[in-house]
C-alpha cells in the first residue's frame, strides 16, 4: 500500500485538525445517510494527532501548515492560466490536475531522450466528436458489411457512461470493475446491474480463480476503446430483447468479434482519418503548451522522437493541427515545420510489436513532401537500383529531422545513439500498447496520460469531507462489530448467572440494531461517495477502499502519471522526481506521519 510520508490529496480528508478526538466506546444512535455528529471510536495504535497537511505542487510533496491548505484551496479551482517553467511567469504554484504525480524516482538529469505518442497523447481527441464519429462509423460496418438490423442506425452514443479500466467478459455479455487483487466489484449485463449474489455465484464459486485476460475477456485501458464497450453493452441488450432479431447462431462473443471487426474496417478504410483531416478542430483539442514543452526538452539538450502507429500522411496533418502558426484569419497553413522540433519521427510503427528488438520489421524513410517510401539498411540510406551511390534525401525542409516508417527498438536506439534504455522516457496513454511493454520489455522510464485524472483529483478535494465521515463510519462498524462478537463468546463462554446473561442478551440485541443502522448509513454513505465520481462506475482509481485494477497498472508500470503532455512543461526540465513513501498496512497506524 502506498501512502504518502506526507500525505497527498488523495489521504488530505483523513488527517485533520478538526478530525474529533477519540471518545468513549458508547454506541451511537443516528437516522439514515451520514450522521449529524459522531464521534469516531479509533484503533488500538491509531495516531488522530497529526495536522492539516497540504500539496506543495511545485515539489509534489507535502506542506504540514494552514499556510499549504490554503494554498491548495487557491489553486484547486483554476485561476490564472498556466505558465511554462522557463517563463519569467513560470515555477509559480500549478493546479492539481496538472500536476505530475510519481511513482518510482526518475531523475531528468539521467534522460537524453523523450519520446512521445501522437494519438491520445500528443492528439488528445474530443469524446463528443471524435468517438461519436467511430461509433457511428462502426454502426454503420455491422449493419451493411455484417448483417445486422438496420434498427442499429437509430442508436445513439453516449460518451461520457463508459470509463477506462473495465473489462468485458466476452461470453457472458457482462462488464466488470475489478480491484488491484481481481476482485470483481461492480458488474452490468449489457447496462443492468447484476446483484451481489450474481456476481459471486458467477466470478467468486471458483476453484481456480480466473485470470480475466484473454481470450474470454477484453481490456478497456485506452480511451478508444469506450466507444466499442458502449456498442457491446447495447448489442448484449438487443439479443436479450430481442432474441429473433440477432443474426443466427450470434452469441455475446461473437458479437464483440463482430464490433471488433467493425472498428478495424473503418480503420482500414481510412473512414475516420479523413473526417478528422477535414477538420481536425472539431475532433482534437487544441493545446498551446505542446510547442513550447517541445521548445523547452530541445533547448535543455535533449533529443525528442515520435513514435506512431498512424502513417505518414495523417501524422503530419495531426501534428501540423498541434504545431503550426495561424494566420490571420485563423486558418492553418500545412506545412512542415513542426519537425523542427524532433530528431527522429517514426510513423507506422506496429507498436506493441515495434518495442520487440528481435521485431524484424523492415524501416524505410519517408520522403515528407511526396510521401515516398525509401530503402535503407537499418536506418542508413542506402543505393537504390540503378544508381550507386545512395539516395540521400534533400534536408531543405528540415536538417535535423528524418522520418521513418517501420522498423523497431533497436534502429530508434541506432538513431538516436542511445547507450542505455534508461536513458530513455517515453510518454503514451495506452496501458498495454505504449507503457507496459516499453518498461518490462526495455527498460525505458514511462509516463502515462490520463485526461480523467484532472477531473478526478478537483473531485476528491471537493468531496474530502465526504470521505473523512467514510472513514469515521468505517470504524464506528468495526467498533460495534467487536464489541457484538465480544458479548457473543461471553454467552457462549462464560459461566454467567440468569440475570447477567439476560443484560447481555439485551445488550446484544441492542448492539445488533445499531449494527444494521451503521452497516446501511455507511453502505448508503459509500454509494453516495462512488456517485459523486461517475454514476455507474465511481471513482477511476478506487474500487471501495482498494486501488482500482487500472490504478494497479498505472502504479506498476508507469514512473510517472498526468493529466496532460504538455504539463512537462510546468516542471523544470531538469527535475528529480520523487515518489511518496511506501506504507504497508501494519506501518500505517504506527509511524507517525
Amino acid at each position: 500500500m502506498r501512502i504518502p510520508k506526507k500525505p497527498v490529496a488523495f489521504c488530505l480528508s483523513i488527517f485533520s485538525p478538526d478530525f474529533p478526538a477519540p471518545c468513549s466506546s458508547r454506541i451511537l444512535h443516528f437516522s439514515s445517510g451520514f450522521p449529524a455528529k459522531i464521534k469516531p471510536i479509533y484503533a488500538a495504535g491509531f495516531n488522530h494527532s497529526n495536522s492539516h497537511y497540504s500539496k506543495d505542487h511545485s515539489a509534489g510533496t507535502m506542506l504540514g501548515d494552514k499556510a499549504s491548505q490554503s494554498y491548495l484551496t487557491a489553486n484547486i479551482n483554476g485561476g490564472e492560466e498556466p505558465h511554462v517553467w522557463s517563463s519569467h511567469e513560470g515555477r509559480c504554484n500549478i493546479h492539481i490536475g496538472k500536476q505530475i504525480f510519481c511513482n518510482r524516482s526518475l531523475n531528468m538529469r539521467n534522460i537524453v531522450a523523450v519520446g512521445f505518442d501522437m494519438d491520445y497523447t500528443l492528439a488528445q481527441y474530443k469524446p463528443e466528436t471524435f468517438e461519436s464519429l467511430a461509433y457511428e462509423g462502426t454502426i454503420r460496418k455491422l449493419v451493411y458489411d455484417l448483417g445486422y438490423p438496420q434498427e442499429l442506425l437509430a442508436w445513439k452514443f453516449d460518451p461520457k457512461y463508459m470509463v477506462r479500466g473495465l473489462v468485458l467478459d466476452k461470453k457472458r455479455g457482462n462488464i466488470l470493475k475489478m480491484d488491484r487483487h481481481k476482485y470483481v466489484k461492480v458488474a452490468y449485463h449489457g447496462f443492468r446491474e447484476l446483484s451481489k449474489e450474481d456476481k459471486v455465484g458467477t466470478y467468486g464459486n471458483t476453484l481456480i480463480r480466473d485470470s480475466f485476460d484473454e481470450p474470454d475477456y477484453a481490456l478497456i485501458d485506452t480511451l478508444f476503446s469506450l466507444a466499442e464497450a458502449y456498442l457491446f453493452a447495447q448489442l448484449v441488450d438487443f439479443k436479450d430483447n430481442n432474441p429473433g432479431k440477432v443474426p443466427e447462431g450470434v452469441d455475446y462473443a461473437r458479437m464483440y468479434k463482430d464490433v471488433r471487426a467493425a472498428v478495424d474496417l473503418c480503420h482500414r478504410d481510412g473512414t475516420l482519418k479523413q473526417m478528422v483531416a477535414k477538420d481536425p478542430k472539431r475532433y482534437i483539442n487544441e493545446d498551446n503548451l505542446i510547442v513550447p514543452m517541445f521548445k523547452m526538452l530541445r533547448d535543455s539538450g535533449r533529443s525528442t522522437f515520435l513514435v506512431t502507429n498512424s502513417l505518414w500522411d495523417y501524422t503530419n496533418i495531426v501534428m501540423n493541427f498541434l504545431c503550426a502558426s495561424r494566420t490571420l484569419d485563423g486558418s492553418l497553413t500545412c506545412n512542415f515545420d513542426w519537425l523542427q522540433y524532433f530528431d527522429v519521427v517514426i510513423t507506422g510503427s506496429a507498436k506493441p510489436g515495434f518495442f520487440h528488438e528481435d521485431n524484424r520489421a523492415n524501416i524505410f524513410e519517408v520522403e515528407p513532401e511526396s510521401g515516398m517510401l525509401l530503402n535503407t539498411d537499418n536506418g542508413t540510406p542506402m543505393a537504390q537500383v540503378g544508381n550507386t551511390s545512395p539516395n540521400v534525401l534533400s534536408k531543405g525542409l528540415n536538417k535535423s529531422c528524418r522520418v521513418f516508417q517501420g522498423g523497431n527498438v533497436a534502429h530508434l536506439h541506432k538513431l538516436l545513439s542511445i547507450e542505455s534504455s534508461s536513458q530513455v522516457l517515453y510518454v503514451g496513454d495506452h496501458i498495454y500498447g505504449d507503457i507496459l511493454r516499453s518498461k518490462k520489455v526495455l527498460g525505458w522510464r514511462t509516463m502515462l496520460v490520463v485526461p480523467e485524472l484532472e477531473r478526478e483529483v478537483e473531485l476528491l478535494w471537493e468531496f474530502r469531507d465526504m470521505r473523512k465521515q467514510l472513514r469515521l463510519l468505517r470504524n464506528e462498524r468495526d467498533l460495534v462489530e467487536d464489541q457484538i462478537h465480544h458479548l457473543k463468546w461471553s454467552l457462549k463462554l462464560g459461566k454467567l448467572c440468569d440475570d447477567e446473561k439476560q443484560k447481555i442478551t439485551s445488550a446484544l440485541g441492542e448492539l445488533e440494531s445499531q449494527s444494521d443502522k451503521v452497516r446501511l448509513a455507511h453502505q448508503q454513505a459509500q454509494r453516495e461517495c462512488h456517485q459523486k465520481f461517475h454514476k455507474i462506475w465511481g471513482q477511476l482509481m478506487k474500487t471501495g477502499y482498494q486501488n482500482s485494477r487500472f490504478a494497479h497498472q498505472v502504479e506498476r508500470f508507469a514512473c510517472l502519471y498526468t493529466s496532460q503532455v504538455s504539463n512537462l512543461s510546468l516542471y523544470s526540465p531538469d527535475k528529480y522526481y520523487r515518489p511518496s513513501e511506501d506504507f504497508m498496512p501494519h506501518e500505517f497506524h504506527i509511524l507517525p506521519l
